[in-house]
């Protein structure tokens, strides 16, 4: 586990993009990008969509999605699509959320997804957390935590009332890389109970069990954390 932490929201989202951006430039084969959705990540997709990298052999995909149709305002699809997707020459794999039933829609991503990895693996994948430790749409006591039946699921919410497209934790796991951005004092309890004390949280879930994980944080979301020198 590597932690990182930055001044500013703004250093982080630069940081961050060259982070992506240096991976990209590093392989030597088609790359798979996992993108978060939320506001988060937003400004370090503006910045990566300016930066100088061939993008003609990366493939985007989504960690989760809300089950509302591309268009509406809180797409992540939409998130992307305006930020980052077309903006380059990418490919962007999304979900479909237009027609049939929550676990059809994951269960045909899925299968998509897996003809995408290479080797079956994602390759970077970048998440946030919320303050709640939900990560992707892995929420806490939501179903998909312990279902390994999928690679992506239909996620039901209770505390939302709604579903949720999530990548599985064993397909996060999976992932050559994790990079968890988080950013804002609303996560520093939640990041400190993660990094500081291991609580079970369903992003320390997916960290703890990943192949390599690196924390992009600001100042104000690492507030709180004790055993990380600042």
């Amino acid at each position: 586990m590597r932690v990182h932490i930055y001044p500013t929201a703004h250093e982080l989202a630069e940081a961050a993009a060259d982070y992506v951006a240096t991976s990209i430039k590093n392989t030597k084969r088609p790359m798979t990008l996992g993108l978060a959705g939320g506001s988060t990540p937003r400004a370090t997709y503006h910045r990566l969509a300016e930066a100088a990298v061939d993008w003609s052999q990366i493939t985007l995909w989504l960690g989760d999605e809300r089950w509302v149709p591309h268009d509406h305002s809180e797409s992540n699809t939409r998130m992307v699509r305006e930020s980052l997707a077309d903006r380059v020459v990418a490919r962007l794999v999304a979900p479909d959320t237009a027609f049939g039933e929550p676990g059809d829609a994951a269960a045909a991503y899925g299968r998509l997804l897996a003809d995408v990895f290479f080797d079956g693996r994602p390759d970077v994948v970048i998440l946030g957390i919320g303050d709640d430790g939900h990560t992707a749409s892995l929420f806490p006591a939501s179903g998909a935590l312990e279902d390994d039946s999928g690679i992506y699921l239909a996620n039901w919410v209770q505390e939302k009332g709604v579903w949720r497209l999530t990548a599985s934790m064993t397909l996060l796991r999976s992932a050559r890389e994790l990079a968890f951005l988080v950013q804002g004092e609303d996560k520093a309890r939640v990041l400190s109970e993660i990094i500081d004390d291991g609580l079970p949280h369903p992003a320390q879930r997916v960290a703890s069990g990943a192949n390599a994980v690196r924390w992009m944080l600001d100042e104000a979301a690492a507030s709180k954390l004790r055993t990380i020198r600042r």
